[in-house]
């Protein structure tokens, strides 16, 4: 009886089953999140990538190029962003800089983001040829995205003000006045104009203002220097934000 005992077998520990369930537990929320990862949008991706990695830069490699924008949530401007459908004021600024970025329009205009304002350069005669105020074919193409662009979240907008300025030819003289301060003031309201013909945000956040010659952001006298100076700036602020002024501005983006 002792031997009979002896070579009974030891009883199964109560509660190992839980090891085996844990590990089918673990791969069914593998199995889900491979599910979720394979139908998240091009967008949202990458906003997540550069969220992981701020300072990737081959994030348009692992994305569908034909992917079409829709909303996501960008909690603010250096890549630090949280993804769902709901549409913030920072989405406007993300979406002109990818535009800008994958249109090659890079020395041409420049987005800039900050806490609750949204900052765009037009340079180097993509708005308009020299000493005319008539919008080009790509000025008005960069401006129908930024409309598209505003129009998503344009109850969210507290202003949308344009800045015109011209550049000083000649670095001893200025500018004659009069042809000066129209030309800045006509190219800030031709923006204007066209921004409100879209009906994409109330006409009364809509402003324009020519500041001439008297803003410069680079010196008089060398050509490439003063081509900086021509440009047409836009200000987009958020709404129930304090208002900047444009030397605000300037110091944030380290001009």
């Amino acid at each position: 009886m002792i031997d009979m005992l002896k070579r009974r077998k030891k009883p199964i520990e109560k509660g190992s089953w839980i090891i085996t369930y844990s590990d089918m537990v673990t791969l069914l929320l593998c199995f889900f999140v491979l599910m979720y990862a394979s139908s998240i949008d091009s967008i949202k991706w990458e906003v997540l990538v550069k969220s992981l990695n701020p300072s990737a830069s081959a994030v348009s490699q692992v994305i569908n190029e034909d992917a079409e924008e829709d909303g996501l949530e960008v909690v603010d401007t250096d890549g630090s962003s949280l993804l769902t459908d709901e549409e913030t004021f920072d989405q406007l600024y993300w979406q002109m800089r990818r535009h800008v970025e994958e249109s090659d329009m890079t020395e041409d205009v420049e987005v800039f983001g900050g806490e609750g304002f949204t900052f765009v350069i037009f340079r180097n005669n993509i708005l308009f040829e020299g000493d005319r105020y008539e919008l080009t074919a790509a000025g008005r193409e960069i401006l129908d995205f930024m409309g598209g662009a505003v129009a998503s979240v344009s109850h969210l907008i507290n202003e949308f003000r344009v800045l015109g300025h011209t550049n000083q030819a000649d670095p001893n003289r200025p500018n004659e006045v009069r042809g000066d301060r129209f030309l800045a003031s006509n190219r800030a309201t031709e923006v204007l104009v066209y921004m409100q013909e879209k009906n994409i945000i109330d006409p009364r956040k809509l402003t324009a203002m020519g500041f001439g010659q008297f803003y410069p952001i680079a010196p008089f006298e060398r050509e490439e220097d003063r081509l900086q100076n021509r440009r047409v700036e836009v200000l987009i602020t958020e709404a129930n934000k304090l208002d900047v002024s444009i030397e605000y501005i300037y110091e944030q983006i380290d001009r």
